[in-house]
């Protein structure tokens, strides 16, 4: 399978990666690409048996120390420990030092060994890029918000074990991350792991379950639960056809149509309650309906279609 990575671009597919070599690139994202968004990183390829390499260290960790208040970080890779990065950058000889700026290499700085030289470098660099500075924090959240975006289209895409590692890496950051703890979730339901997605929520505190995404984790696990074998839900739609008036019974087989991925089953089978009693169990199919929609969104062209179909029977 072909294998395409190229981080100055922040271009990932990581379906040909082994689990290592994500790891090795979910972190490299964290320590070098999400911090040169906003500051100029230096990024130094290093190895433990290295000499010039541990000559040139304390001038590296010197110069960017000096200027830390111009935006300029440093960031070290052993190439021992980092092969599949360091292969990506084709570092042939070591020690090889970069800069980095929005994702992307902007310069080599390799040939700076000496301190004068690597402030003329950095120099000439800071005087062109619109480097961020100053006293404020960045914000984790902003800072990690693309690997959330990243795990969430390989959930969209049903990469949920892909999807369930990067959401684990965004937590071991921030370990409170609704997000991502959102994330982790529900790809472990979709895994078929949602007794563990279960108590993960149910170990969050009341506050973090009140926001909306983690609710959004809530809907899939309670969706999820409701989940019976095929010859079960056939005898179901026979209860319900016997007994077209038992409403609760009918509320069950939309839990369980849904639970099954047959949405428009579900959605039908909950109007139909809603038109004959809009408040019958203190109105739990609208409830459960509005839920679906909020968890599959409203710009969805099926919950647009589905919302007028439920505006025709509450106002039409």
């Amino acid at each position: 399978m072909k294998r395409i990575l190229k981080i100055g671009e922040i271009t990932l597919a990581t379906m040909g990666l082994t689990t290592d070599e994500q790891k090795a690139v979910e972190q490299f994202r964290i320590d070098v690409v999400t911090p040169s968004m906003e500051r100029l990183v230096i990024l130094d390829f290093w190895a433990e048996w290295c000499g010039p390499c541990k000559q040139l260290t304390p001038i590296l960790e010197k110069v960017a120390a000096e200027y830390a208040d111009r935006g300029v970080i440093l960031a070290k890779v052993n190439v021992d420990e980092n092969k599949f990065i360091a292969a990506q950058f084709q570092v042939r000889s070591i020690p090889t030092v970069y800069a980095m700026f929005q994702g992307q290499p902007v310069a080599d700085l390799s040939p700076a060994r000496t301190e004068p030289q690597l402030r003329q470098m950095l120099d000439q660099l800071l005087e062109k890029l619109p480097i961020v500075v100053g006293d404020s924090t960045p914000d984790p959240l902003e800072q990690l918000a693309p690997l959330v975006e990243e795990a969430e289209m390989l959930l969209a895409q049903n990469e949920a074990e892909q999807a369930y590692g990067v959401f684990a890496e965004v937590l071991s950051v921030l370990p409170e991350h609704p997000a991502a703890l959102s994330g982790l979730i529900r790809a472990l339901t979709a895994l078929g792991r949602q007794d563990e997605g279960q108590a993960i929520f149910d170990s969050l505190s009341e506050e973090l379950r009140s926001d909306p995404v983690l609710e959004k984790a809530g809907s899939v696990l309670s969706i999820a639960a409701a989940a019976v074998p095929p010859e079960e839900l056939a005898g179901l739609k026979a209860s319900v056809t016997a007994a077209p008036d038992d409403h609760a019974l009918r509320l069950e087989l939309a839990n369980a149509l849904m639970a099954a991925g047959e949405r428009d089953g579900a959605a039908e089978a909950l109007l139909v309650i809603i038109a004959a009693d809009q408040e019958w169990n203190d109105g739990a199919a609208k409830a459960r309906l509005l839920e679906i929609f909020a968890l599959i969104g409203l710009e969805d062209p099926w919950v647009a279609a589905t919302r007028r179909k439920l505006s025709a029977i509450l106002f039409g």
